[in-house]
């Protein structure tokens, strides 16, 4: 095998044409809206090409979900062609062209300019806050991530052009940086994410170089935007490759930045119970995904911070905190903490709790409470959430065997199965009935003098 040698700091783009016969992909592939804003930039007289994530995937055969392009149209140049076209963004301003429900995103070549140069800001740490420097298609290449992602398919003549390597990359199915790795994570830090997310997606192995500085530099996603974070772990772990992301994660340092509690839980649990569930229950995900089953983000949230829940649990039994209450803090604090790195909307965190905390329900059937939680809006996520336990641990076998009865058969299984047993302490404080006072008589005072 030839070893793979990395590339230097400073990057001379090197044009190579990979041509029709060589790389083998089909316009029969590719988006009919990109192709027809491919063909109207041209005939305009710019410059336009499929490039990235798109190009990347045909040459590997996945199916792309999105299809970006690359032109050397000013944004403002392509608004004027497209009447359905809008410009986003402040810090990489780009167009959007839609088709319906489709969205092509277009977006000029850039350059890496100087600090003073146009219109690009770094802070102090060297994190790119704004880079609107317009260049060429060799200084596009350059500034893109990963080798992989900086190829372009060329509409007029149907080759693949590569000024980095990418091909070769990609044929070899390596995930390279363009230029100083630790240059590029100071840049951008949710780069060492998308490395991750990346090699996971694409069964990539992450060079060398590329991977070296990850552990390093994790502490730098702690400054990172908490909603482009979130966004990020939906990319991450809703698509399908969700345990293999996890995995490379704690491979490279990143776990305990990410989700901090959840890394420092499993550090703790010498069983390994709890990483048991957590694998188990990506693996569904990943499943459900490719099953195109739907995946709720409240149900992946309450997977991946299961185990900082039940170690929070642990902490405040341990110091007499009644059941019931411990319970409660013991969501709210882990959903606290976890919010201030990943923003996690009120939509999904609610749900999330809600399925931790019916999780003891399943233990009680008296009659009253069997109905009242098989008519709960969260029973159903809260009832795959016990499966899960169950099929990670073995464990609450006979819950899930009457609960799932009970589902098909309410009245049958309540009655046969229905426990005689009073409710958990504190439990009968919220459910029990009031007792009626009893009206005194007024006292008789006798006759009127």
């Amino acid at each position: 095998m030839t070893e793979i040698q990395p590339i230097p700091a400073t990057v001379v783009p090197q044009l190579r044409v990979i041509t029709r016969d060589a790389h083998g992909l089909s316009r029969k592939q590719m988006s009919q809206s990109a192709l027809r804003v491919l063909y109207r930039l041209r005939e305009a007289g710019f410059g336009a090409f499929l490039v990235g994530g798109a190009v990347r995937d045909l040459l590997v055969g996945g199916e792309p979900k999105d299809f970006d392009v690359a032109t050397d149209a000013t944004p403002e140049q392509v608004k004027a062609l497209f009447r359905n076209c809008r410009l986003i963004g402040r810090r990489f301003r780009l167009a959007h062209v839609v088709y319906g429900r489709e969205i092509i995103e277009v977006a000029t070549f850039r350059a890496n300019g100087g600090d003073d140069e146009g219109d690009r800001q770094t802070d102090d740490g060297g994190r790119l806050l704004r880079d609107n420097v317009y260049g060429s298609i060799e200084d596009d290449a350059v500034r893109r991530d990963f080798t992989a992602n900086a190829l372009y398919y060329a509409i007029e003549d149907f080759s693949v052009r590569d000024y980095v390597g990418g091909f070769e990359d990609v044929q070899a199915r390596v995930l390279r940086l363009i230029g100083d790795p630790e240059a590029r994570y100071r840049e951008d830090p949710v780069r060492m994410l998308r490395a991750a997310r990346l090699a996971a997606k694409l069964g990539f192995t992450i060079e060398p170089a590329t991977a070296e500085p990850i552990a390093r530099l994790a502490p730098l996603l702690a400054d990172a935007s908490p909603a482009r974070l979130f966004e990020e772990t939906l990319k991450m772990f809703l698509a399908g490759h969700a345990a293999a992301s996890f995995e490379l994660l704690e491979a490279h340092g990143l776990l305990p930045v990410l989700l901090p509690e959840t890394a420092q839980a499993l550090a703790s649990n010498k069983s390994g119970a709890l990483r048991c569930m957590l694998m188990q229950g990506l693996r569904n995900t990943d499943a459900r995904v490719q099953a195109e089953q739907p995946v709720s983000p409240a149900f992946l949230y309450a997977v991946l911070l299961w185990p900082a829940y039940c170690r929070a649990l642990a902490l405040l039994q341990a110091q007499g905190v009644h059941a019931v209450e411990a319970q409660r803090r013991a969501a709210d604090r882990v959903t606290m903490h976890q919010v201030a790195r990943i923003a996690l909307p009120r939509r999904f965190s609610q749900p999330m709790q809600e399925i931790w905390l019916l999780q003891p329900r399943f233990a009680l059937r008296m009659r009253k409470r069997v109905f009242r939680l098989l008519a709960h809006p969260r029973f159903r996520a809260a009832f795959d959430f016990l499966e899960l336990r169950l099929a990670a641990s073995n464990t609450h076998a006979e819950d899930v065997a009457f609960w799932r009865e009970a589902q098909l058969h309410p009245a049958e299984s309540v009655a046969a199965n229905a426990q005689e047993t009073q409710p958990e302490e504190g439990d009968e404080i919220q459910n029990a009935p009031r007792k009626r006072r009893r009206r005194r008589r007024p006292a008789d005072k006798g006759p009127a003098e």
